[in-house]
């Protein structure tokens, strides 16, 4: 499917949020290829300091500080998704090892909503991940990029789904990639993490005041992605 976008848009920010199997990663990842734009996955930034903070056998609840010290030292670098694969999701490396399949599983999920939860690894992110911005504009996927990252973004998306929609999406995407999950489990971990994300204290998940939501449960990828591109030539022509 062909898309009509707005091809000069250099220093724009594009900020899209939501919950976990919402699928903005996947439309994050079309977006930036597509305008050419810098791809910001922050979640993988928690997830990779999850499987570093499992390595160095520190805990969430004992280990705080120790893990945003971690937060500031992680030698992380991300490669460049493929629009023509569905779901796909560019390649992250840890200390150059490539670490994209070890951060995707069910426990570097939650390890990475419990680091997310600690404010000094949040405010040990936070410039990092600023720091991401280019002339050539960014696309930041996230929970919280349009209401603390990226507060002045030009267009900001939040994209949601039914939490069984989810699980059924993250389902399909873990077994596809050859990683063992039994989808009832799926479903109460995704519950769990939507109340750590939306209850905690700093920068919880919620929608910015400016951003446009939109529900993708009864929404195929390119219906979304059709949708976004219309909201981002509107906001930025």
């Amino acid at each position: 499917m062909a898309w009509k976008y707005v091809s000069s848009m250099s220093n724009s920010v594009i900020t899209i949020d939501g919950p976990s199997g919402s699928g903005k990663g996947t439309i994050a990842s079309r977006l930036a290829k597509l305008l050419g734009f810098t791809l910001l996955d922050s979640g993988a930034l928690y997830r990779v300091l999850g499987l570093a903070a499992q390595r160095a056998k520190l805990s969430p609840d004992a280990d705080s500080e120790a893990i945003a010290e971690l937060a500031s030292s992680l030698d992380i670098r991300f490669g460049r998704p493929s629009i023509d694969v569905p779901w796909s999701e560019g390649s992250v490396w840890l200390d150059n090892e490539d670490v994209s399949l070890a951060i995707r599983n069910d426990k570097a999920s939650a390890m990475a909503s419990q680091v997310a939860a600690i404010p000094a690894v949040r405010t040990a992110l936070l410039q990092r991940q600023r720091d991401f911005l280019s002339a050539n504009g960014l696309v930041a996927d996230g929970r919280d990029m349009g209401t603390t990252v990226f507060p002045n973004a030009a267009v900001k998306i939040f994209l949601t789904a039914s939490v069984e929609a989810r699980a059924e999406r993250r389902y399909k995407q873990l077994i596809g990639k050859g990683i063992d999950v039994i989808l009832p489990a799926l479903l109460s971990e995704l519950q769990a993490r939507d109340a750590r994300d939306t209850q905690r204290s700093a920068s919880p998940l919620r929608p910015a005041e400016d951003a446009i939501t939109i529900d993708s449960t009864m929404m195929s990828i390119e219906q979304v992605m059709s949708q976004v591109i219309d909201l981002v030539n509107k906001r930025l022509r």
